[in-house]
This record gives structure tokens, sequence and C-alpha cells, in this order.
């Protein structure tokens, strides 16, 4: 479904981001593999690429410098071609009650979730616009759409990510052009070690479906939205959530 179609995911390297550059992958993309730290974990993602038959690249950047972002699409580009597809997945947390938050864990989740993802959206379409062809996909989080005690910065951004996708899919709308959102609930991978079943048990509870997500589950729903059978579906937030936000 994605054969001849180049991909630049950002925080590719393991998780969500990895399982997002493996499935479309599959789907016959070439697959530009972002990371800013975890080098190894980023060829790791490309040699499974690799061994499926697809291109794929590494490509070192941190998405909060707009400068890291340029030379990332100017990477993709030489290697794999223009890019077709973008998915803004790089996100880190930094968690702590608001009153005891300190204004540099406020700024750092922003400049990485957020303003990474507005520096690559700039960036995508513009070469979209002159193919009049793209999709671009942003990893939010059922935080953004429901808020989460800890968690005010990380809330923030992930509900910014909502915003600007329904504004840019306004400003690209009629020009070949799809911009959504992915909203994913409670994810197993996500639970710290040693955490009480108790305290598993009352997560789960929260979720209709009975049971965590997994990376695969949020990377099938973007292979979805990358492909031509979502061409009509832009502006819109999907629920990944196992029911959630129900």
């Amino acid at each position: 479904m994605l054969e001849h179609k180049t991909a630049l995911v950002t925080g590719a390297s393991r998780g969500i981001g990895r399982a997002i550059a493996l499935a479309l992958a599959e789907d016959g993309a070439d697959v530009a593999v972002n990371y800013s730290g975890s080098a190894e974990q980023a060829q790791e993602t490309v040699r499974q690429i690799l061994k499926m038959g697809r291109r794929a690249i590494a490509i070192q950047g941190d998405v909060s410098k707009e400068e890291d972002c340029i030379r990332m699409f100017a990477q993709t580009e030489e290697a794999l071609g223009p890019v077709n597809i973008l998915v803004n997945n790089a996100g880190i947390t930094r968690d702590g009650l608001a009153v005891r938050m300190s204004g540099e864990d406020f700024e750092k989740v922003l400049d990485v979730n957020l303003k990474g993802a507005f520096y690559c959206m700039k960036l995508a379409a513009k070469g979209m616009m002159k193919q009049r062809y793209g999709r671009i996909i942003s990893i939010s989080s059922i935080s953004g759409v429901k808020g989460n005690p800890g968690q005010i910065n990380y809330c923030a951004a992930k509900a910014g990510i909502i915003g600007m996708t329904k504004s840019l899919a306004r400003e690209l709308a009629g020009g070949g052009m799809t911009v959504t959102a992915i909203a994913h609930g409670d994810l197993a991978s996500d639970l710290p070690a040693g955490l009480p079943e108790k305290v598993k048990e009352s997560a789960l509870a929260q979720i209709p479906l009975g049971r965590m997500g997994k990376p695969e589950d949020i990377a099938y729903a973007a292979a979805f939205l990358a492909s031509d059978r979502a061409s009509y579906l832009t502006g819109q937030v999907l629920l990944v959530d196992g029911g959630m936000g129900i």
C-alpha cells in the first residue's frame, strides 16, 4: 500500500516509534529512523526494516532544535527521496505536580513534544505542497484529551498537538495532503517495573477492553492513516485507547 513512499518517523529507535517504522515498512515504505541518543537501538530498527527488503537509514537529531530538523529532512531526501509520510512521535516526560514543577521541566517537555512536532510539520508541509501529496501523523495521548495529574507539561504538549493537527489540516486541505493525530491510551510497556498488582488492576479497570495497549496497536493505526484508504480523513484525532475515552 505504501510502495514508492518515503516515511520519516521521529523517535523511532524503540517503543511506539519503532513499531510504527516497522509497520510502515511492512506496507512497503522506505523509512528514515530518527533518534536522539539511542544510536544502537535505532540501527536495530534499521536492520529489521532492511530485512523486509525496504530501504532505511538512521538519522540522529534533536527535534527541539530547528536546525536538526532541517538537516533530518535533507538527509532523508538525499538518501531515500522526498518525505511523503511524516510521523511525529518523539517525546519525553518530566512528571511532577504542578505546584512543584520547575519552569525548566515544563519548557523542556513542550520543546521536544510540541515545538519539535511543529518544526517537522512545517518542513513536511513545504515539501508535500510541491508534491501535492502527503500524510502528516502526530502521536498525541489520551492525557491530552482528558488530562492527567502530575503531567501538566505533557498534557499541555499533547493537547497542543491536537490543536496543531486541526489547524494544519485546514491549511493544507484540498492539496492532496491529510493531517491527523493518534491519541493513545495506557501502554503495558510504560508501566514501571515492580508496580504493585493492585495498581495494575486499578489501571486496567479504567480500560473497557480490559487490557493495556501495545505499541503495535498504535502502529497499525498509523499505517492506516498513512495509506490511501484514509484519504478522506483529515483533521481527526483517532483514540487508540481500548475505550478509555468513552
